[in-house]
């Protein structure tokens, strides 16, 4: 986004190209989530323990086979003046035969994701509450949510707007159904 030499850039416009010209440290990523810089550190051994056991899971048992990315930036529509929200979320999911990813950019544009997954970490309020309003906004399908401090996972569905307007919270160790594409309930006993 190169303004001419007689046009002033925007503020959103210079929060945006900066963001993308951001070189962060080795491991941390970087998000532009409501107009905001975030920038977070490595994650525990715990935080990819409980991602991978819910991708080996989906991998397995969904109805449809299913493509993963734990790193897929995503570019979302944002709400207000703000610039597009680039998110990168700790999984992304989308159906086999759509081949989302090949090809993709770096920020990739949601259509096709069937859903994203979270776990809390470093900013739990994030991802409680900030992503699943980008997420809800951008219209993907469905929000799987591990809270850590909680100890339970929680399934947005039925984006409408900035939220979702259904949720389902099981505790860990209680299994939680997910809808097609998926259609199989997630068993959480290991999250325990």
């Amino acid at each position: 986004m190169t303004a001419m030499a007689h046009e002033p850039l925007t503020q959103e416009e210079v929060l945006l190209e900066g963001f993308l010209a951001l070189d962060t440290p080795e491991g941390f990523r970087a998000e532009l989530i409501e107009g905001e810089i975030v920038v977070t550190p490595p994650p525990d051994g715990d935080h990819e323990d409980y991602i991978g056991l819910i991708v080996n899971q989906v991998i397995r048992c969904s109805e449809t086979d299913m493509q993963f990315s734990g790193n897929k930036g995503l570019k979302l529509r944002s709400g207000g003046a703000c610039p597009k929200d680039h998110v990168v979320p700790d999984g992304t999911f989308a159906p086999l035969e759509r081949r989302l990813y090949r090809g993709a950019e770096s920020w990739m544009p949601c259509e096709g994701v069937a859903m994203v997954l979270e776990v809390t970490s470093t900013k739990p309020k994030a991802d409680r509450e900030v992503k699943r309003r980008c997420y809800a906004r951008a219209g993907i399908p469905l929000y799987l949510l591990v809270d850590r401090d909680t100890a339970q996972i929680t399934l947005f569905s039925e984006p409408k707007q900035d939220d979702y307007r259904e949720h389902c919270a099981r505790p860990f160790g209680k299994p939680i159904a997910l809808p097609e594409p998926f259609a199989f309930s997630l068993d959480t006993t290991d999250l325990v």
